[in-house]
């Protein structure tokens, strides 16, 4: 294995909404692969066509692109959901006649058999076994002899069954009281007795594999090095390696990765927590094409890509360094499993919101005026310059996480105000603040409205009238801006201008009176 070409893959299920938690499986193995040279390919694991969601294909690769994870192979390459590459196709259920022979070579070395049980019987076990006390019942090395398969009827009860076309599928054949063992990249060595482990189904009654059967195939056809997913597939690895050494084929690297934990740690992020706790859990918006269930996503909660993927690369893994702030090139650069944790990452979405902040903060200038021109033009219909967008811009981001925070902001650079805080209109509006503010207004209107000129002036008048900060500034901003908090109220003054300042001013006083 130390010679051989990296290789690793992401294969989830076509069954709704990408969860950030497979979008972290689908960076980590990128990162992996980019780090060591090697071929991430995208692999679209629909086996199971009762579960299948219209859509869900499409959104996988729109995710992925969306952040930045291209595949060198399989599903979504050159961002098309048609498959490329020397081992097409790459839709599991498209390739229903490659597994076949591998079904019936377990079954006749012995490690596999065909069991013609019905889902009745097996119910009907399960539910005596729940009465006599032991609720987890399993069709394993113990039971297979009590039950309908291969194994216990005879080759001519085998054969009549087979020639009638009675229903069946193929289980594997464990072993029994077998030691099984396997290195994990994050979790070291695990062991596993193969009692523990039941004779799962490989093939299905409908011809097709299940993920069991199909996901070492695969691997094994397209020279997967490494295997990298959650921790969820973790009880499913001693049966995958028992099926390399049943195929005698060399075992893949396996690496499990630690689950996605609720903000409190107390179990794995679901999209319920999110509902609940007001944040997303899928990288973009989702709409059920039957039965219209929505999910919010990540970038219209107005995410940077690349704040999303810092977020992510944090929620498992740790550089060892105090840097946190990283482009999909460090992290690349930087990533190793060997940093990966063993423990649950708990979701924090404060720090979520915190890496994007940063991301906005070194974010190239010519880009952010252009997304602030465009999203004004979006929301307010006004174009505007942008040099003018510019200082905007900087004015109302030093506390922004997002771009459309900004833009929302921002409102009274384009709206006067309707509605004014009406505890700061209580507390400082006043006969005096009316007179202070024509005062004002007219001294204003003699200077260049620049914004050190209005500061400058607005001070001067403090002085010499004896005033405060505290009684004039929050009046002033009320008339512009209709509330009391925000940034330098001279700078709103010189990008609206003085018509509109003035206007404002004396509507204010007409308004309050």
């Amino acid at each position: 294995m130390k010679n051989k070409r990296v290789r690793v893959r992401f294969a989830p299920s076509p069954t709704g909404p990408l969860h950030m938690g497979g979008v972290r499986t689908a960076l980590y193995n990128y990162l992996f692969a980019k780090k060591n040279n090697g071929d991430f390919l995208l692999r679209i694991e629909d086996t199971d066509q009762s579960r299948y969601v219209e859509g869900s294909e499409k959104y996988i690769v729109d995710s992925l692109r969306w952040c930045g994870i291209s595949p060198d192979e399989g599903v979504g390459v050159n961002n098309s959901i048609t498959d490329s590459g020397p081992h097409s196709p790459y839709r599991q259920s498209k390739r229903k006649d490659i597994y076949r022979p591998y079904v019936e070579k377990l079954i006749r070395s012995g490690h596999a058999y065909m069991a013609f049980d019905t889902p009745e019987e097996l119910s009907e076990i399960r539910d005596k076994s729940k009465k006599a006390g032991n609720p987890n019942w399993q069709y394993n090395s113990i039971t297979r002899a009590s039950m309908k398969n291969s194994l216990t009827l005879s080759a001519e009860d085998v054969n009549n069954k087979l020639l009638s076309k009675t229903p069946y599928v193929v289980r594997v054949k464990m072993p029994h009281g077998v030691e099984i063992k396997f290195h994990d990249e994050v979790r070291g060595w695990v062991s596993v007795n193969s009692v523990n482990v039941d004779d799962k189904v490989l093939m299905k009654g409908d011809g097709l594999p299940t993920y069991h059967l199909a996901n070492v195939v695969d691997d094994h056809l397209m020279e997967i090095s490494h295997v990298i997913r959650g921790e969820e597939w973790l009880p499913s690895a001693p049966l995958h390696v028992i099926l390399y050494d049943y195929f005698q084929w060399e075992r893949p690297i396996f690496a499990h990765l630690p689950l996605l934990l609720r903000p409190d740690g107390n179990g794995k992020l679901s999209k319920r927590d999110g509902d609940k706790l007001g944040f997303p859990v899928f990288p973009l918006n989702w709409s059920h094409p039957e039965t219209k269930e929505t999910a919010s996503g990540y970038k219209e909660f107005g995410f940077y890509p690349e704040g999303f993927v810092n977020m992510l690369a944090f929620l498992g893994w740790n550089p060892g360094t105090n840097q946190e702030i990283f482009s999909l090139e460090e992290l690349v650069s930087s990533f190793n499993l060997q940093k990966v944790s063993k423990a649950g990452a708990r979701f924090d979405y404060d720090k979520a919101r915190w890496f994007n902040q940063q991301q906005l903060r070194i974010r190239d200038e010519s880009l952010l005026i252009d997304e602030f021109v465009n999203s004004i033009k979006l929301k307010y219909g006004i174009s505007i310059q942008n040099e003018w967008a510019k200082k905007a811009l900087y004015l109302f981001m030093d506390r922004a996480e997002f771009m459309n925070q900004i833009v929302t902001d921002c409102y009274y650079l384009f709206e006067d105000p309707v509605d004014y805080d009406s505890k700061m209109v209580e507390k400082k509006w006043s006969l005096n603040a009316q007179l202070w503010l024509k005062d004002l207004a007219h001294i204003f209107s003699k200077t260049s409205y620049s914004s050190d000129e209005i500061e400058a002036s607005f001070k001067n008048y403090l002085n010499s009238n004896s005033l405060k900060f505290s009684e004039l500034g929050p009046v002033l901003r009320l008339a512009i801006a209709g509330k009391t908090q925000g940034p330098s109220i001279f700078t709103v003054m010189e990008l609206i201008g003085k018509d509109i300042s003035e206007i404002r001013i004396n509507n204010a006083i007409t308004t309050l009176n």
